[in-house]
């Protein structure tokens, strides 16, 4: 029997509209699954492989990535491949905590494929699409803002960035939360990167006008296409080669103005260090490297988290016990979970929204040698997608997978094999940690100090945009009250 085949009776239903689903109710079932250095055992499979043209598959995947992986369970089973643009070769897709297991275990024998993903023409060569011994170098130099101490000193940045937010929302009025979240998380992760402390220089703020309308941009039909036309790319072509040029010239402004006032040692913000970074031969990063790294910390280091946030709202007002019980918990914290039962319930609603909607719903190894995945081998060179939606949605790994329920979360710490939306081994977030706080917090005021309410109770469709998976409208509300 297939993962998801009692799942068959819902396939009307789009995965992200169902409210519960019996699935499988026995324990998971272990699945050998590993690298192959010698010749494959004959016992071992084919692996299934779902039809359709490249072209109409890769269409289906920008326009529903959920969707067509849960629909390849259904029809193929466990792991299952199909054609992409993506890839020359079919593309192999799994979900079984074991199997994923297995890659993060082998990252020589299974080096991500990020270096090949749609976000490479967009950010260049970086710590988000290198790998190996450069990927570690990048890697190391800028983990020391992302972590411990540093976490601590974003915190104040944070408070003061959402409450004018909130300040400035009015009752009655529709509007989306993910453009007010993305409006706090971009100045935090600008403060981080630029050390930006009060008011901006004149090239700081043009970047974030710059960065702020690629995004709008990114949402449109034309941006769809330009992605279909770059699939496969290093370098941007078309319309993409041509709003990337805007937010260059924006970008390089800013690395010119601080290449002239830098003093070293004077400032501890990503930049400087960057700055002051030498290789092996003593040369520093040119203003192409700076860019790169600096443009994939903004994007990455914002946007997502400004997503989750606006998908935890969507779910919360879908679900109104849960929703007052977190408003609750923060009020009675006086605003911020600080007692261990509110912090709780806020990281547990937090763990749950990154399960039922992982911002980035999947990551890819690329298999250097033949890799088993359970009955079955994935050739050599093989592409491997893990659907980290569906392993979310497992029920031999989550109960009642589709079922919105934080509860699951307390006092659970989750499974890095089976809880994803932070990816996971080498190629983890660089920023999960700063991510967290910025959830915790965002998320925690905006219970504390507001009721919101949906106009439409039907859930949004999930829309991808390059690899993330965002609210279709951007997490619509109406605020009934603000307070301050």
């Amino acid at each position: 029997m297939s993962l998801l085949e009692n799942a068959s009776r819902a396939t009307t239903i789009p995965w992200y509209a169902r409210s519960s689903e019996p699935g499988l109710s026995e324990e998971r079932q272990a699945s050998p699954a590993g690298p192959i250095t010698d010749e494959a055992p004959a016992s071992l499979q084919r692996i299934p492989h779902i039809g359709a043209g490249r072209t109409l598959q890769t269409i289906r995947l920008g326009n529903d990535i959920g969707g067509t992986f849960f629909k390849g369970h259904r029809e193929a089973g466990e792991v299952f491949s199909m054609n992409t643009r993506f890839d020359p070769n079919p593309v192999v897709v799994v979900s079984h905590p074991d199997h994923i297991k297995s890659l993060f275990a082998n990252l020589d024998l299974a080096p991500s494929v990020t270096g090949e993903s749609p976000v490479r023409p967009i950010v260049g060569l970086s710590v988000l699409t290198t790998v190996g011994t450069h990927h570690r170098r990048q890697r190391k130099l800028l983990m020391p803002p992302f972590h411990g101490e540093a976490i601590a000193a974003y915190r104040e940045q944070i408070r003061e960035a959402t409450a004018r937010e909130l300040d400035g929302w009015k009752t009655g009025t529709p509007f989306s939360i993910a453009p007010a979240a993305q409006a706090i998380t971009l100045d935090v992760i600008m403060a981080g990167i630029f050390g930006i402390e009060g008011e901006m220089t004149e090239a700081e703020a043009h970047l974030r006008e710059r960065v702020l309308w690629l995004l709008r941009m990114s949402m449109t039909r034309v941006a769809l296409i330009g992605e279909l036309i770059n699939a496969g790319r290093q370098e941007p072509v078309g319309v993409l080669k041509w709003a990337l040029a805007s937010v260059d010239r924006a970008m390089y402004s800013v690395i010119a103005q601080r290449r002239a006032d830098h003093v070293p040692g004077a400032r501890n913000d990503i930049l400087s260090l960057l700055l002051e970074a030498r290789d092996e031969d003593g040369d520093s990063l040119t203003d192409e490297e700076l860019r790169n790294e600096l443009l994939t910390l903004v994007l990455a280091g914002h946007e997502t988290t400004a997503n989750t946030i606006a998908w935890a709202l969507e779910r919360l007002l879908r679900h109104p016990e849960t929703y007052d019980r977190l408003r609750d918990v923060v009020r009675s914290d006086d605003g911020d979970g600080a007692d261990q039962g509110g912090a709780d319930y806020l990281d547990a609603t937090i763990h749950e929204v990154m399960r039922v909607r992982p911002v980035v719903p999947i990551i890819g190894r690329r298999a250097t040698v033949p890799w088993q995945l359970g009955d079955v081998v994935a050739p050599r060179g093989s592409r491997i997608l893990v659907g980290i939606v569906v392993t979310h949605h497992r029920a031999d790994v989550y109960p009642d997978p589709f079922r919105f329920d934080p509860e699951r979360f307390m006092g659970v710490k989750p499974s890095t094999s089976e809880w994803l939306p932070f990816g996971g081994g080498n190629r983890r977030c660089l920023g999960a940690a700063l991510a967290m706080e910025e959830m915790r917090i965002v998320l925690g005021e905006i219970a504390r100090r507001t009721d919101l309410t949906v106009i439409d109770d039907a859930p949004e469709r999930p829309k991808n945009r390059n690899v993330t998976m965002i609210p279709g409208r951007g997490g619509r509300v109406v605020a009934t009250s603000v307070r301050s």
